[in-house]
C-alpha cells in the first residue's frame, strides 16, 4: 500500500527565504549560550557522581565530532551505540548526529542474536560500547562484516583491555587528542538523526529512523506538554537506548534543565536512586511503571517518608495501578503523570496533565479515575479510533476500537522492511495495534492490545481492566492477565499475581473482580508467582507468558 500524498496548497510566498535547518545540535548550542553554567550529573559504576556543566559538555561534544571525523565516519553512516545512561552517552546524543551520522541505539538488554540482526540490518559502520558490555560486542562483531572498528567507553588504559576486537579505540583518548572546537554543518533537517528498533515481540525488530526535524519538533512538544523549565532537575531513568530515552534529554536541553544520569542501574539499587532524588532535589523522574513500583515498596519502609511534593513521576510502558498513584500521593506528595507512546511515535502521544476547568466539575473519585487514563493527545498529532471495518468512532468515552496515529514525528514506514506496508494507512496513519477510546475531553484510555484481548465464547474480555483491578488490591504487588487456548471457549483468562508478603488469597481476588466483571469474564485460574516476566523495556511480556502457560487449560481436557 503506497502512501497517499495529500494536496498541499501554496499560499503567499514567504519573505525570509530561510534555509536554517532544524538540526538537533542547535538545541545544545543555544542551551550552552543561555544556560552554560547549568549542571549535568552522571552516576559512575562505583556510585559516585561525576559533575560538569553544559559548557563543559559542549566542549567534549565538539571533541567527539572531530574524533569521529578522524575515524573516517561520514554523513549517513550508521554508528551503533551500546551503553548506559551516562554523560558519555549524552555527548554522543549530540556529537554523533551533529556531523550527519546516524545514531543507532542498541538495547543493552536484548539477546546478542537480536543485536546482531539490528546491526546487520542497519549496516552499522562503527560501534561505540561501554567496557561493561564488551563481552556482548565481542560475541556479535565477528559476524557483522560492516563494522570497521570499535570505540570503547572506559576509565581504563586501552592497553589494559584484553579483547579480540580490532581496531579498537578509547573514547577518552580520542577526545583528549581532538580539537576542542568544531564548525557544525547545516545538515538537511530531513536527514536521519537516529535509528531505534522495535523490541520484536511480533517477529524481527523493525527499524524506525527519525530525522533531525522530527526529533527537534518532538523536543519542543514534550517540553511544553510536560511543563519543563530551567528550574527543573530531570532524572533520566528511561534507558537512553529506548526511543531516545522518550526524547527527554533533548527536551531537557531545550529548556536548560539540570540533568541527572543514573548510569547502569537495576531494581536492586533503588535506594541509591531515591537518595539522589532527595539530595539533588529532582523535580522530574521518568521511568516505566515496572520500575516505579519497587521504588514505592522501598519508600513504604522509610521513616520518615521523603517529601516529593515537587516531583512529577512521568511513567509509561504500562498503565500505573490506581493504588500506586494514590500511594505516591499520600506517602510522598508526588504526582504520577501517565504518558502513552511507542517507538513508531517517538514515545510521547498522550500525557495525563490536569485541566483547570475539570477541577470543579469532577468529584474526587472521578479525578482519581481520570488519572487512570493515558492522557490527552499532545498538540501536533492526529489520533483517531476506528472499528474493524475502518470507520471512525466518536469521542464518546465508550466506543472502543484500534488507535491510529499520525503526525510530524510519527513514522510512515519501517526502514527496509518489505511486507510491513499494511501497518500504515494511505493517508499517513500508523496502526498502533492498541485498542481504546477517546472521551469528550480528548483523554485516551487504552483497554488492550489487539493481540492480547481475549476472545472467549465469541465475547471480548479486556486483559488490562482485569490486571488493573487485581493490582489495585493493597496486598498485590503486580498482576498480569493473558488469554490461554481453551478446548471449549476458544480462550480463557489466566491471571498471574505477585502477592505482597503472601497476604492475599485467590478468594479475595475473585471477590474484588466480581464487583466489576461478569462471572464469565473472571479468570479460570489465578496463579501466584514470584515475578512477572518483562520485556527489555519494562512491559509485561505476554508473548512468553502465553507460551509458558499455553497448555494450562488443555490439561483439564485430556481427551480433546
Amino acid at each position: 500500500m503506497g502512501l497517499k500524498i495529500m494536496e498541499i496548497i501554496n499560499g503567499l510566498t514567504l519573505t525570509s527565504k530561510s534555509i536554517y535547518q532544524l538540526n538537533v545540535i542547535n538545541l545544545l548550542k543555544h542551551a550552552v549560550r543561555n544556560f552554560g553554567r547549568q549542571e549535568i550529573l552522571s552516576r559512575r559504576p562505583d556510585g559516585t557522581l561525576f559533575r560538569y556543566k553544559y559548557q563543559d559538555a559542549y566542549e567534549r561534544v565538539q571533541r567527539l565530532a572531530n574524533s569521529l571525523h578522524s575515524l573516517g565516519i561520514q554523513p549517513g553512516d550508521r554508528i551503533g551505540v551500546l551503553t548506559w545512561n551516562t554523560h558519555e552517552n549524552f555527548e554522543i546524543y549530540f556529537g554523533l548526529p551533529g556531523i550527519g551520522a546516524v545514531m543507532l541505539l542498541l538495547n543493552a538488554r536484548l539477546v546478542p542474536s537480536e543485536l546482531e540482526y539490528i546491526i546487520k540490518h542497519a549496516e552499522a559502520k562503527f560501534l561505540i560500547v561501554d567496557d561493561s558490555l564488551l563481552s556482548i560486542a565481542e560475541e556479535i562483531i565477528p559476524s557483522c562484516k560492516t563494522i570497521k572498528g570499535c570505540v570503547i567507553i572506559t576509565e581504563k588504559q586501552l592497553s589494559s583491555i584484553t579483547t579480540q576486537i580490532h581496531p579498537k579505540f578509547s573514547y577518552e583518548e580520542l577526545l583528549y587528542n581532538a580539537n576542542p572546537s568544531y564548525d557544525w554543518p547545516q545538515i538537511d533537517e530531513n536527514s536521519i538523526y537516529s535509528a531505534c528498533y522495535t523490541t520484536g515481540t511480533t517477529g524481527k525488530p523493525k527499524g524506525v529512523y527519525s530525522s533531525h526535524r522530527e526529533v527537534y519538533l518532538q523536543a519542543l512538544m514534550y517540553a511544553i506538554n510536560a511543563r519543563f523549565s530551567v528550574n527543573d532537575c530531570i532524572f533520566q531513568i528511561v534507558p537512553m537506548y529506548h526511543v531516545l530515552g522518550w526524547g527527554t534529554p533533548q527536551a531537557a536541553v531545550l529548556v536548560g534543565a539540570k540533568i541527572v544520569l543514573p548510569g547502569n542501574y537495576n531494581l536492586s539499587n533503588v535506594s541509591h536512586l531515591i537518595d539522589i532524588v532527595i539530595r539533588e532535589k529532582v523535580t522530574v523522574f521518568n521511568g516505566a511503571t515496572a520500575f516505579i513500583m519497587p521504588m514505592l515498596e522501598f519508600i513504604q519502609q522509610m521513616d520518615p517518608k521523603p517529601d516529593f511534593s515537587n516531583v512529577q513521576f512521568i511513567c509509561g510502558a504500562s498503565e500505573p495501578p490506581l493504588e500506586l498513584i494514590k500511594s505516591y500521593k499520600e506517602l510522598t506528595g508526588a504526582e504520577i503523570i501517565h504518558t502513552y507512546g511507542s517507538t513508531e511515535a517517538m514515545a510521547i502521544v498522550t500525557i495525563n496533565q490536569p485541566k483547570p476547568w475539570l477541577e470543579n466539575e469532577l468529584t474526587e473519585g472521578e479525578k482519581w479515575e481520570l488519572k487512570r487514563k493515558q492522557g490527552y493527545v499532545v498538540v501536533g498529532l492526529d489520533v483517531k479510533i476506528i472499528n474493524p471495518e475502518g470507520a471512525d468512532l466518536p469521542n464518546d468515552g465508550k466506543s472502543t476500537g484500534e488507535i491510529l496515529i499520525r503526525g510530524p514525528w510519527v513514522t510512515s514506514k519501517y526502514y527496509n522492511s518489505p511486507g510491513t506496508e499494511n501497518q500504515f494507512t494511505e493517508d499517513g496513519y500508523w496502526k498502533s495495534g492498541d485498542v481504546g477510546y477517546l472521551d469528550s475531553e480528548g483523554y485516551l484510555k487504552i483497554t488492550d492490545r489487539l493481540k492480547d484481548i481475549i476472545k472467549s465464547g465469541g465475547e471480548w474480555i479486556s486483559t488490562i481492566n482485569l490486571e488493573n483491578t487485581i493490582s489495585s488490591l493493597p496486598n498485590v504487588l503486580e498482576a498480569a492477565v493473558v488469554g490461554i487456548p481453551h478446548p471449549k471457549w476458544q480462550e480463557r483468562p489466566l491471571a498471574l499475581v505477585v502477592p505482597r508478603n503472601n497476604q492475599v488469597t485467590k478468594k479475595q481476588i475473585l471477590e474484588s473482580l466480581k464487583t466489576k466483571f461478569a462471572k464469565w469474564q473472571l479468570p479460570d485460574k489465578i496463579l501466584f508467582v514470584h515475578e512477572i516476566p518483562k520485556t527489555s523495556v519494562g512491559k509485561i511480556d505476554k508473548k512468553n507468558i502465553r507460551k509458558a502457560y499455553r497448555n494450562v487449560y488443555k490439561e483439564n481436557y485430556p481427551n480433546n
